[in-house]
């Protein structure tokens, strides 16, 4: 086609963009001037929207569209203050270059959103972020919201939104002029929901371990964090990884938000669409403190933002560097955490149970039955002191795992199933949800100072016993705060109104390392 032969017009189409975990619409401008040939994108791309230009003009040329060489062609990304970002905007710049040039009308595009990345072939690569735009292209009653097949089932996960695929830059511009016909994509949410809604392992595969076992069943209770102290080999991990399969089952709305933020990592996978399950994060100890809370030049969510609503574990707990467990104590105070960055500063949510563990000393055999300790007083003080004391006062439950012996290892069984631990946390949940309703706390591991005071309520032998307790080893108030909502779970599970002696008791035994260090 003979370049000076292509109308001209202003191309307007709309595309969005992610901030944080949420989307904003982002219009894309396309015109063409006259002048030697430039490709410009402006509106505060970063590097990955500047080389568009290769990928839209080449995918262009292989899918046997004109590319429109005889002209400066100026795309604008609005609103212009805001950071770009992101491969999304190759196939809606492609198709304003093409409307530019009078190939499409705005009318065909007008209230559709457009996401996808471009191949130098013309193919439509998937992107992340697909669904907390889907969730604010339906707020804003768009017609619809094109999208590469890959990610059709994790937009079309919002119900009420028309999602259609494409897996081309042909297949897009042959839908947007009606001459390809695409069904809406559509699956059930809550049958998506229903089939993730599964775990692989289970807490009866544990052997032994039925004092630790307890402890984890209070922590799911009232959404407590954990410290497992215990040797090398004793099943820590294995105990923290079925964490998750007795916590409350995840509503659709907590599955909607934890799916925002994989979407947003671009961790969804076509297969795995949705979030169903509760995260159970597992970073290494040499992670550093923007891999742990997030950050980047331009933030991007952290470990304990993809453990929102699960778990994260820290395995060798005094491993980890003293500044990268030191920001954990905001976000777990907060449920949130806030990174800033000279582009931006994000939100992001970070409402998670902290499960830690360590051995007893470097050396890891303190206290074991069968095998000596080699290590020295000061060694295993200076072990212990890497954990901050401000951290340790955050984690509610410390509970020793000593090792198994071999009958317990040799047992059929496991002992008590998940579905069975279960059953009495979401007894115990619901009476959390009646005592607080109304409010915003979730558990009794959230109650502020005043709602402790309120809900628990203890008698005369309680306090000589806690006065004692704290004189003894001169907890902090953090920790005496701690021990009455660890006692006010352990009595929701007795299904018991009041608070009694024996409560306190057992909570007072899940402060390990408070006892160990007086």
């Amino acid at each position: 086609m003979d370049q000076e032969l292509i109308g001209k017009m202003l191309s307007k189409l709309s595309s969005a963009a992610v901030l944080g975990v949420d989307a904003f619409p982002v219009s894309v401008e396309v015109d063409l001037l006259p002048g030697q040939h430039m490709f410009n994108v402006v509106g505060l791309p970063d590097a990955s929207v500047k080389e568009s230009r290769v990928r839209v003009r080449s995918a262009m040329e292989n899918s046997s569209y004109p590319f429109p060489l005889a002209f400066q062609i100026a795309v604008n990304l609005a609103p212009a203050d805001m950071k770009k970002e992101g491969s999304a905007y190759d196939l809606p710049i492609a198709l304003g270059v093409l409307g530019a040039m009078d190939l499409l009308s705005n009318d065909d595009v007008d209230g559709y959103w457009v996401l996808g990345e471009l191949s130098l072939d013309g193919r439509v690569r998937p992107v992340p972020g697909v669904l907390p735009v889907a969730v604010e292209a339906k707020k804003r009653k768009v017609k619809g919201l094109v999208v590469p097949t890959e990610n059709a089932s994790e937009a079309a996960v919002v119900a009420g939104l028309d999602v259609y695929p494409v897996t081309s830059l042909g297949e897009a511009v042959g839908f947007f002029k009606g001459e390809t016909k695409i069904p809406p994509h559509r699956v059930d949410p809550r049958a998506l929901f229903n089939q993730a809604l599964h775990y692989e392992v289970d807490l009866s595969d544990v052997r032994g371990q039925e004092h630790v076992k307890r402890g984890l069943e209070i922590a799911a209770a009232g959404g407590h964090n954990v410290l497992m102290i215990g040797p090398p080999g004793s099943g820590k991990t294995m105990l923290a990884k079925r964490l998750p399969t007795i916590l409350p089952d995840l509503d659709f709305d907590e599955a909607l938000e934890t799916t925002k933020i994989y979407s947003v990592a671009g961790m969804l996978t076509p297969d795995v669409p949705f979030i169903a399950t509760r995260p159970f994060r597992p970073p290494h100890h040499t992670i550093s403190d923007a891999g742990l809370i997030g950050g980047g030049q331009y933030p991007r969510p952290g470990e304990i933002s993809l453990a929102h609503n699960g778990v994260l574990f820290l395995d060798e707990l005094p491993e980890f560097k003293k500044q990268v467990l030191e920001v954990l104590r905001q976000p777990l105070e907060d449920g949130k955490v806030t990174i800033s960055r000279a582009m931006a500063a994000l939100t992001y949510p970070s409402r998670f149970m902290l499960v830690a563990a360590m051995n007893p000393c470097p050396c890891g055999y303190q206290g074991h039955p069968l095998r000596p300790c080699v290590c020295t007083p000061r060694q295993i003080q200076a072990y212990r002191s890497r954990i901050s004391g401000p951290l340790l006062d955050r984690i509610d439950i410390h509970a020793e795992v000593p090792a198994v012996n071999y009958r317990e290892l040799s047992a059929e069984t496991g002992g008590e199933t998940s579905a069975g631990v279960k059953d009495r946390v979401n007894r115990a949940r619901e009476v959390q949800a009646k005592r607080f309703a109304g409010t915003r706390t979730r558990c009794n591991a959230d109650m502020s100072t005043r709602q402790t005071r309120a809900c628990c309520a203890i008698d005369d032998a309680g306090h000589a016993l806690l006065q004692n307790c704290i004189d003894r080893l001169g907890m902090s108030a953090r920790a005496h705060a701690r021990i009455l909502k660890v006692a006010r779970t352990i009595a929701d599970l007795e299904a018991k109104p009041d608070i009694q002696t024996h409560h306190l008791a057992e909570a007072i035994q899940y402060r390990t390392l408070d006892r160990q260090m007086h």
